[in-house]
């Protein structure tokens, strides 16, 4: 017996000012498209369980273009796989703050999809039992804290916890959703042997959490927090965006990746501007961005420059840039100035900076010709200055002193 597992749809989620030809926000087209790329992998697979482990929509109250989609893909679903049980809790975008609203998920019910929305406000979470399957499916939205049972049902031999929450001590370390989630799943509760999978949502990169515990992560780049997500993924060689496949009897377990992907993130590598005139600066930018396999048509592109000044920004070929962040989808150069060495103030660091510290620091930071040699000029700038402190201390002239 089978599964999939996906979560964080984030449907009608936009993003930067480009639209289609249709008028859709380009970004709310993609993560639309991944969706519908996902439905169709899964339809190929043909598993028995389909688990879609929250937030569908970006908002509690999505667009009609963003419902009419959904719609239409857990229709084709239902109807290409009609002996599948398709199970979809409800997570903190979808789930309404009023309790005089309904969830907008209660729609899809009308074409045999399970759905817990929380809407019995005593008893939010739904057990759901299959014995043609001898499957029991605990599905719970993402509620305010409360006593809930996670006991597994003794009854049937595979027991699966699908929720959109938390786990108490697992943490992302910065590529998480905007906002922590309500619920908080016990430790204890992920890390029990008792439960044949538990289907998580709400972080957007794909963890672990317990021994058959899972993020399957977002099908699309859709929080704030992009680059940080980039930079785990590549870091931790976790997978990119997709969705879980899971074998009840052998364990068995596979990412499949939604590669090629609708639209492609790059985090290029950071330049040290330190010293670089806006000419050699100008230059380094247009090199990175040549080095893009297949250019930077389309594609979302962060590159950070690092000590570069203020007045070095303004004099920067603003033509080039504005040529390429017309042909990329987005780009973002991220020019971050140089730190200021404190020299007073209740934030100082406990060793204040010499004049041969400040003089080199100044050095470092100077726009210099092309042609001429940073550290040879520190070197004979530190000289000199080494030189008229000699000749002061033989004049018997006192070092001026530092500032407090």
């Amino acid at each position: 017996m089978r599964l999939v597992h996906l979560s964080d749809l984030h449907l009608g989620f936009r993003q930067f000012q480009r639209t289609t030809p249709a008028g859709i926000n380009q970004r709310e087209a993609d993560v639309a498209k991944s969706f519908a790329n996902a439905v169709e992998k899964i339809i190929a697979l043909r598993p028995d369980i389909v688990l879609v482990a929250g937030d569908v929509f970006h908002t509690v109250r999505p667009t009609n273009p963003a419902i009419l989609h959904a719609f239409t893909q857990f229709s084709r679903l239902v109807r290409d796989l009609p002996d599948a049980k398709v199970v979809v809790v409800a997570g903190n975008h979808d789930l309404p703050r009023s309790s005089e609203s309904t969830c907008i998920l209660r729609l899809f019910t009308q074409i045999g999809i399970h759905v817990a929305d929380g809407s019995t406000r005593d008893a939010p979470a739904r057990r759901l039992q299959f014995k043609e399957l001898d499957l029991s499916i605990l599905a719970v939205p993402e509620v305010d804290n409360q006593l809930l049972d996670w006991t597994p049902d003794p009854g049937f031999k595979h027991n699966i916890l699908v929720v959109h929450a938390e786990v108490e001590g697992v943490y992302p370390e910065s590529h998480g959703p905007e906002e922590p989630a309500r619920l908080q799943i016990p430790k204890e509760v992920v890390e029990s042997a008792d439960w044949s999978y538990v289907a998580l949502g709400h972080q957007h990169v794909y963890q672990r959490a317990g021994p058959n515990a899972f993020y399957s992560g977002s099908l699309d780049h859709c929080s704030s927090s992009i680059w940080p997500e980039l930079h785990s993924q590549k870091s931790k060689k976790l997978p990119d965006k997709g969705f879980i496949e899971r074998d009840l009897e052998t364990g068995k377990q596979t990412f499949h990746s939604l590669k090629p992907v609708v639209r492609e993130f790059l985090d290029l590598p950071p330049i040290e501007g330190r010293g670089l005139a806006a000419t050699d600066l100008d230059a380094a930018i247009a090199a990175a961005v040549q080095r893009i396999p297949g250019g930077v048509d389309g594609k979302v592109i962060r590159l950070v420059t690092r000590d570069v000044p203020r007045h070095v920004v303004r004099e920067l070929d603003h033509k080039a840039l504005r040529d390429i962040q017309r042909r990329a989808l987005h780009f973002h150069l991220d020019t971050r100035r140089p730190e200021v060495i404190r020299s007073s103030g209740s934030g100082a660091p406990g060793r204040r900076p010499s004049l041969a510290d400040t003089l080199r620091e100044s050095l470092r930071s100077r726009v210099l010709a092309t042609d001429v040699d940073r550290e040879s000029l520190i070197e004979l700038g530190l000289r000199y200055l080494a030189e008229a402190e000699h000749i002061d201390a033989l004049r018997g002239v006192a070092a001026p002193a530092e500032e407090s």
